[in-house]
């Protein structure tokens, strides 16, 4: 009977922002906004890093991954999204479902290692800065790299082949995407062993990368504070400070959405976290580092006064050429 009941369910309907009534088409028009924002910020973090000689490094180069693998991990959910506050009802097909929900779960993994490796990072850099080049080389970014989205792959497999191996009842997702808990409300046998495994997986993902990035920092802080100046003391923290409201953000919204008890759980609340963990904290991202980060408006300041000299020398080369 199981098998049967899993085999007649081939698509989910999400029910999205229908709560919102009449309201839907300014939700969709604030958050079309928003998701532009958070394109073009994390896209011109990206560029900006990627042709100017002096963010090639160690920081930057985790910030670079960190804006391509949000400015992804947006693209899986916010188009779709955003077409439901117009096409209400849209249908998605089981594999679809399961496509999204695994490149969810990869990127938002991906996204929460990556801050770790920043940490681990600004950690060599004020406490170990004789042999920073040394131990934050080529290599070891690579590395970094690569093992945040292999963590991410992994915990991707688990709950994606946990998930779409229940038999499903329902059909319509009371959510916008194919998130964890509402998938997992449609099945119909008991989901405690899912649950168990939903909570290992978010309990590793989120306390591992903050208990690494809370001992980093408290070495960080012991460090500065050995810092005879004022002045040495503000910069030192100041090249931690738009990592760290970052962080704080970003584990905030994980926690709540993921390790809050069932007893808590409501349609308003869930989605109003999903908004601000799938668009605002992305949005969020290039905001603080680029405002907060003298390094980084430097670099902005210096292209786009490069972009203004050649259209002005090329301005003259038309004007004053022979005819």
């Amino acid at each position: 009977m199981q098998r049967k009941n899993f085999t007649e369910v081939v698509e989910f309907i999400f029910l999205g922002f229908s709560i919102f009534g009449k309201h839907q088409i300014t939700l969709f028009v604030v958050l079309l906004t928003i998701y532009i924002f958070t394109l073009i910020g994390n896209i011109i973090i990206v560029t900006i890093i990627c042709i100017d000689r002096h963010l090639h490094t160690p920081m930057y180069f985790f910030l670079s991954m960190l804006a391509s693998s949000e400015t992804v991990y947006t693209l899986v959910i916010v188009p779709r999204m955003l077409s439901s506050l117009i096409f209400h009802s849209q249908p998605i097909s089981l594999s679809d479902c399961a496509t999204q929900m695994f490149f969810f779960i990869t990127l938002a993994t991906n996204n929460c290692f990556l801050l770790t490796a920043m940490g681990c990072d600004r950690y060599v850099a004020i406490c170990k800065p004789l042999r920073y080049t040394v131990i934050m080389n080529r290599g070891m970014c690579a590395r970094l790299v690569c093992g945040s989205f292999g963590t991410g792959l992994v915990m991707a497999v688990l709950h994606v082949t946990a998930m779409f191996s229940l038999p499903f009842c329902g059909t319509v997702v009371d959510h916008f995407f194919c998130d964890i808990y509402p998938v997992m409300k449609l099945s119909c046998i008991d989901t405690t062993v899912n649950e168990i495994i939903n909570y290992g997986v978010s309990s590793f993902v989120i306390f591992v990368p903050v208990g690494l990035i809370f001992f980093s920092y408290v070495l960080i802080m012991s460090s500065i504070l050995k810092i005879p100046s004022a002045k040495g003391r503000k910069k030192a923290f100041g090249t931690c400070a738009s990592h760290l409201t970052v962080v704080i953000v970003h584990y905030g919204c994980a926690s709540i959405a993921y390790l809050k008890p069932k007893s808590e759980n409501s349609v308003e609340k869930d989605l109003l976290i999903s908004v601000t963990y799938t668009i605002i904290t992305p949005m969020l991202n290039p905001v603080i580092y680029s405002l907060r980060n003298k390094e980084v408006k430097d670099a902005l300041r210096r292209a786009v006064g490069r972009n203004i000299f050649k259209q002005m020398g090329s301005l003259c080369q038309e004007t004053f050429s022979p005819v």
